[in-house]
């Protein structure tokens, strides 16, 4: 068996190298892959939400959510849709990538963890079943109040619908083709205290959860997407500099290119993922500036304290940023 190995990790990620030991149709246009140590070791525990990176041997690095057993401390597993515009990493996966191949992984990182409550609600659109998948059973086991509803643009495409028989009537599954548009309202019900929403799919889906969640009590709906929203105008024009604590290195940043980009040209690479703000990869604490936040992923709240930045897509609105770099 010829043995491929992955790209060269940048210098410093926190990636480990790990096996695929599974490659398995889901549906249609979707794989798993289950991957493991070659040396059969544990591996870093995770919590439903969270999501790997894989540094593939073509050089890129795409963002997969985990779908597999959080118990299972030997084996990881991700849903892999083949994107129809793919830019090489759904691709590479689904028609070069096999079993017995190595992989480097980074994380597992969570931007979507699932709180305490004792009553959910789930929706998923398509792919977007991957990190519902887990919370759903996490709240099976821990005896919530849940409901899912599932929906994609016909049951042949829609993955893990074995898995969530189980559930019975929990699991509510709307193929388009069949039903229509999701009936988000009906499935919510009226707006109350006490109940977490949690939805994944793609940026319509989305779109239509925040609206018809905009009267419930705030903080009942998190969302997690595959492309970040449109950002706007930036607050800064003109160039930044941005310092690098531990090496000292100062670099700029001009209007046309990005942190993470202006960091690659000076030799300083930081694994990065989506290069869109929805991944949460290359995560950078901040250690004086204010940045510009562009992304999907913080809350206003957290925006506020100004102590981290994803420098794939946010910039500075002040002359100078220091990062802890």
């Amino acid at each position: 068996m010829t043995v491929i190995s992955p790209a060269p990790a940048p210098a410093g990620a926190d990636v480990a190298m790990l096996r695929v030991t599974a490659k398995e149709a889901q549906a249609d246009g979707v794989l798993t892959l289950e991957l493991a140590a070659p040396s059969g070791g544990r591996l870093r525990d995770w919590t439903p939400g969270s999501h790997i990176d894989l540094v593939l041997p073509n050089g890129l690095t795409r963002q997969y959510s985990l779908c597999g057993d959080r118990w299972d401390p030997s084996h990881y597993r991700v849903g892999v849709l083949m994107e129809p515009a793919s830019r090489g990493g759904s691709r590479y996966v689904h028609d070069s990538l096999r079993v017995g191949d190595l992989v480097g992984v980074g994380g597992p990182r969570n931007n979507f963890a699932l709180v305490p409550s004792d009553q959910y609600l789930f929706v998923a659109g398509g792919i977007g079943i991957t990190p519902i998948l887990p919370m759903v059973r996490q709240a099976e086991m821990l005896g919530a109040d849940w409901r899912l509803l599932y929906g994609g643009r016909s049951r042949g495409s829609m993955a893990f619908l074995g898995e969530l028989e189980r559930y019975g009537d929990r699991v509510v599954v709307r193929p388009q083709d069949e039903h229509g548009l999701l009936d988000l309202a009906g499935f919510l019900g009226q707006p109350r205290e006490g109940v977490r929403i949690y939805s994944c799919g793609p940026g319509p889906l989305l779109a239509a959860m925040e609206r018809t969640c905009a009267t419930w009590p705030p903080y009942s709906l998190r969302t997690e997407r595959f492309v970040a929203e449109e950002a706007g105008a930036p607050a800064r024009t003109a160039p930044f500099e941005v310092e690098l604590a531990r090496s000292g290195t100062t670099v700029t940043v001009t209007p046309e290119m990005t942190v993470l980009d202006a960091l690659n040209q000076v030799g300083v690479e930081v694994l990065s993922s989506c290069r869109r703000g929805v991944c949460g990869t290359c995560e950078t604490t901040v250690l004086a500036g204010r940045p510009d936040h562009r992304d999907a992923l913080l809350d206003d709240d957290e925006r506020d304290v100004n102590d981290c930045m994803y420098i794939c897509v946010s910039r500075s609105r002040d002359e100078r940023l220091v990062l802890d770099l």
